[in-house]
């Protein structure tokens, strides 16, 4: 084992924020012997405790200041009732909507409040559209574990595939429990779904959207299929919750190095049996990694090596591809969940924007 000087040594470099490797060739040594016997069998993978820096090769500054931050406050937030729930829910909107105002004025877009079809939603634009755009309309779905993000305050993606992109972007304000379980959410996103398509060709047309949002891009063209309605000419699920329940590689892998879920035992598998209700969280409209991806269209995919939401992403990507379907994965290093749109000035934020923009470019209108 590693001894308890070289221990008391890690500990002083954590505190003063130094990466840690290890320097004694003997500590090493001592370390696989011990890992060795540990994991002799098939079965299980041990792993010892240690500590991960923050990446730095090919991350930029800004980029690497999100991934060293600590776990996001709410990630162990367990609300006894629908009071806290709404209570918790309006608190973070409250606090994300008032930055909606600055970061649209940045990217020279409008954000306008209008109802579809009976729903809620933004009609999110560039003030001045390009002409290669003006017969493109794009469908955007937050994100928010289905529980967060109502009104303004889930507009930020739209906001920047809008600025990035020179897009259209309808903006769906479903609605979310306590109050509206599954299917609401799901109705309101395929209530305006059906709206859209009078609006614009359908080949002129994508969905989009990151963690919830990417989770019900690909359960809406499910869903679109099943009941024989246009679909996109491409999507884009961004590290889409495609499994509710905590299945794939990563949930165990990077739960606890996630700094924005954590760990899905948290508030997140919380709102996944809230949403749910009665329902079997295995359902495919519920997690779409289990319906049929045949005939999808076209799709780009985005995440990081650190997202507890790897495994979603690269089981969604694999599942495309094996029906047949054009789907591009990016993959962002050293980034958890979503962190490729935190913050709009960071290289990685254009990079991933632009790239979902050049995608739709080459697929809506062909």
């Amino acid at each position: 084992m590693i001894s308890r000087k070289t221990f008391v040594a890690v500990a002083i470099l954590v505190c003063v924020g130094v990466a840690y490797r290890p320097a004694l060739a003997d500590d090493y040594v001592a370390v696989a012997k011990v890992q060795a016997g540990a994991n002799a069998n098939p079965g299980l993978r041990h792993v010892p405790e240690k500590f991960i820096a923050g990446p730095t090769a090919g991350v930029s500054l800004q980029e690497q200041a999100i991934i060293a931050a600590p776990y996001i406050p709410i990630f162990n937030a367990h609300p006894k009732d629908a009071a806290e729930w709404k209570a918790l829910v309006s608190r973070l909107a409250d606090a994300a909507a008032k930055n909606i105002p600055a970061l649209a004025k940045k990217f020279d877009v409008t954000v306008m409040p209008i109802t579809i079809a009976g729903v809620k939603c933004y009609l999110v634009q560039p003030t001045v559209l390009p002409e290669r755009n003006r017969h493109r309309l794009l469908v955007h779905v937050h994100g928010g574990g289905y529980v967060l993000g109502p009104g303004l305050s889930a507009t930020r993606e739209a906001i920047l595939l809008a600025g990035f992109g020179g897009f259209k972007v309808i903006s769906i304000d479903y609605r979310m429990p306590p109050d509206f379980p599954y299917p609401a959410a799901m109705d309101d996103a395929m209530a305006v779904w059906k709206e859209a398509v009078k609006m614009a060709d359908p080949k002129n047309m994508a969905i989009f959207g990151t963690s919830t949002g990417g989770g019900m891009t690909l359960a809406m063209v499910l869903r679109a299929k099943d009941e024989h309605l246009p679909l996109p000419a491409a999507i884009a699920p961004g590290t889409p919750w495609a499994d509710l329940t905590d299945t794939g590689d990563s949930y165990k892998t990077n739960e606890w190095v996630d700094n924005i879920l954590v760990t899905w035992n948290g508030w997140l598998g919380d709102a996944a049996k809230l949403y749910a209700g009665s329902h079997d969280l295995k359902e495919p409209y519920l997690s779409p990694i289990y319906g049929d991806f045949r005939g999808f269209p076209p799709a780009i995919l985005t995440t990081g090596t650190r997202d507890l939401f790897l495994s979603n992403t690269v089981r969604t990507h694999r599942k495309l591809r094996r029906a047949g379907v054009e789907a591009d994965l990016n993959v962002y290093e050293g980034q958890s969940h979503a962190e490729y749109y935190v913050n709009p000035d960071a290289p990685e934020t254009k990079e991933a924007m632009t790239d979902i923009a050049t995608f739709f470019d080459k697929h809506l209108g062909h």
